[in-house]
């Protein structure tokens, strides 16, 4: 596979014309934005965007279901449609939308339909929940940018839809990997994702 954070550089520049009006309007305002992805399991994601600069909270949740405040039990039982999400809260004027995009491609398998690894069903699916058209059109700008430099063997199967609702997950699941270091699946699969994220976005974390 070829280095998907040397070619992130290449997709930013392309998509800079997109966003001169919202870094102009980043300039003039500190109001902080949320940005909404599902890559597989809520706490692998969780513990790699709380690591980076700019990202003042993070919250793992449940979107794109059709069932209201669903119980992690419920969602994993694939009916209501939600998938395990996190919502990042950041600031623009310190990590951009383009920034956590790179992020969250660079940070799981968005070729494998319903599955990260070893977790399985629709709940884990790649997914970009965009608040606006300005995101919408970033998101499907990158991910084309991704598919013509055929960066994967396999088609990117990431969905992109509209945020309709987020519910947050169960006060247990907040912080996971942080309050829980010891536990065999943040030892096995969460600590070598966040220390291979670390070294290499070592430029993008907090100080």
């Amino acid at each position: 596979m070829k280095n998907l954070k040397i070619f992130a550089t290449g997709v930013l520049a392309v998509l800079a014309s997109l966003t001169i009006a919202q870094n102009k309007n980043n300039m003039e305002s500190s109001e902080l934005k949320t940005a909404t992805f599902g890559a597989g399991c809520f706490w692998c994601t969780e513990a790699v965007f709380l690591s980076v600069n700019g990202v003042t909270k993070v919250v793992s949740g449940y979107s794109g279901g059709k069932v209201k405040s669903p119980t992690y039990k419920e969602v994993c039982s694939g009916l209501t449609g939600h998938a395990e999400v996190t919502q990042i809260t950041y600031d623009p004027k310190k990590v951009s939308f383009e920034d956590l995009l790179e992020v969250f491609w660079n940070t799981h398998d968005p070729t494998t339909l319903n599955r990260q690894g070893a977790d399985e069903g629709t709940q884990y699916r790649s997914a970009v929940f965009y608040n606006d058209e300005k995101e919408k059109k970033i998101a499907e700008q990158y991910k084309k940018q991704l598919e013509a430099a055929h960066i994967y063997k396999n088609p990117i199967v990431t969905e992109i839809s509209p945020l309709i609702n987020f519910y947050a997950a169960e006060d247990y699941h907040q912080n996971y990997f942080a309050l829980n270091p010891n536990q065999g699946y943040c030892q096995y699969v969460i600590r070598p994702k966040v220390e291979k994220f670390k070294k290499q976005f070592a430029a993008k974390l907090k100080k």
